[in-house]
């Protein structure tokens, strides 16, 4: 069967989708209607379907006609809490309620590789599991899939995101780090209230609250070595009663970014000693809170890299690869990635041609739907040639 050919032959299915998902945006935790209708989606093609009694999302699954191993699909599903301005046709319907990142053609794409996934199921060697994730936005939304054992005895798994700044239907398919971890901390300095006329008779915690700022920076240029991508930032600050009281608590609260799995092990400790020691030294305390959630996104399994690149090229040949610089934003795909073997790709969605030119988060982020019957393509091609393979031996 001609994957390409069975792709475009799906496409306007995709692209109804894509709209109807669109116009229905749900927020992470709260996807009912869009599980309800995905799991419509795949019942009425013949697609076992697994639901969940305290979380939405679903896994459908297609067994092969032949013996072999497992391999997953992943599309995410929920939107973003934003008012959209994009002018569709087929605009978000849910008021304060968007698909600013593009997950209904995650959802969409999916769906197309199901269909085409079906018509060949005979030639498949073992099984395809169709993972639409909740609540990725959330940053942890794939935990509990992973705790529920949902990835026991699966081999590989393959995700991608249609991204707002390379050109539609380009694909971005490299080795390597492509996202980097997300930890989050919380930072409460608690000092002594006096009168501002006398800050001496205090221990002023916006003071030490601004010097451990500035001292968090010295990791970042002064112990972190240069050639490893580390950012820490300090994105709140929460501090004072009044203008003439020299204030007796701050609360920061900010987040760590880096593709070092090996340096995660160890910079809360790190950080921590900065923060108590600077808010010792100017007679405050200081209690750190640090929650490590994704960890970064890798490419590092040779076959999977290989079947992901050799599976596009046969669909659209070389010059639908690109390049594209890696992100430090953040993708709880990691969580399955560090489960099993997985590969992470990304589809161009820019198109200046038809007005497309606002990234992922935007307000008035949209797609070119041409790309996504090449998406729904990919999806499939990959599960093909790594089953096939691996049945192979």
């Amino acid at each position: 069967m001609n994957i390409k050919e069975a792709a475009e032959r799906h496409n306007d299915y995709i692209v109804a989708q894509r709209r109807r998902f669109h116009a229905h945006p749900e927020l992470s935790f709260e996807e009912k209607e869009t599980t309800a209708a995905i799991k419509g989606e795949l019942e009425a093609m013949g697609i076992a379907v697994e639901t969940f009694p305290d979380y939405y999302g679903l896994i459908g699954t297609i067994k092969g006609g032949k013996p072999g191993p497992v391999v997953m699909l992943r599309a995410d599903i929920d939107a973003l809490p934003s008012t959209e301005k994009t002018g569709l046709p087929f605009a978000s319907e849910n008021e304060g309620k968007m698909h600013a990142c593009g997950h209904d053609a995650h959802i969409a794409m999916l769906l197309g590789a199901a269909k085409i996934l079906m018509e060949m199921r005979e030639d498949i060697h073992g099984t395809v599991k169709l993972m639409f994730q909740s609540a990725e936005e959330s940053c942890h939304g794939a935990e509990y899939y992973v705790e529920k054992g949902c990835l026991d005895g699966v081999d590989a798994i393959f995700g991608m995101h249609i991204w707002g700044v390379f050109d539609a239907p380009l694909m971005s398919l490299e080795p390597g780090g492509r996202m980097a971890s997300c930890d989050n901390f919380k930072i409460t300095v608690r000092g002594l209230a006096a009168h501002g006329s006398a800050p001496h008779l205090g221990h002023d915690a916006v003071v030490a609250a601004a010097s451990i700022i500035m001292n968090l920076q010295t990791f970042v240029s002064r112990v972190n070595d240069p050639l490893n991508t580390l950012v820490v930032s300090v994105g709140t600050v929460h501090a004072g009663q009044r203008f003439n009281i020299i204030a007796n608590e701050a609360v920061m609260e900010g987040t760590v970014r880096t593709y070092s799995r090996e340096l995660r092990k160890t910079i809360d400790s790190q950080l921590e000693k900065i923060i108590k020691n600077t808010a010792e030294a100017l007679g405050c305390e200081a209690e750190f809170q640090y929650d490590r959630f994704p960890g970064p996104i890798i490419n590092d399994h040779d076959d999977l890299n290989r079947i992901a690149r050799n599976a596009a090229v046969k669909l659209y040949g070389e010059k639908v690869l690109t390049t594209m610089p890696r992100l430090t934003g953040s993708e709880d795909f990691a969580y399955f990635m560090e489960k099993v073997p997985g590969f992470y790709g990304f589809i161009g969605a820019l198109n200046p041609s038809k007005g497309i030119t606002y990234s992922n988060h935007s307000d008035k982020f949209t797609v070119d739907e041409d790309a996504l019957h090449r998406g729904a393509a990919l999806y499939a091609q990959f599960a093909k040639d790594f089953t096939d393979e691996r049945a192979a031996g």
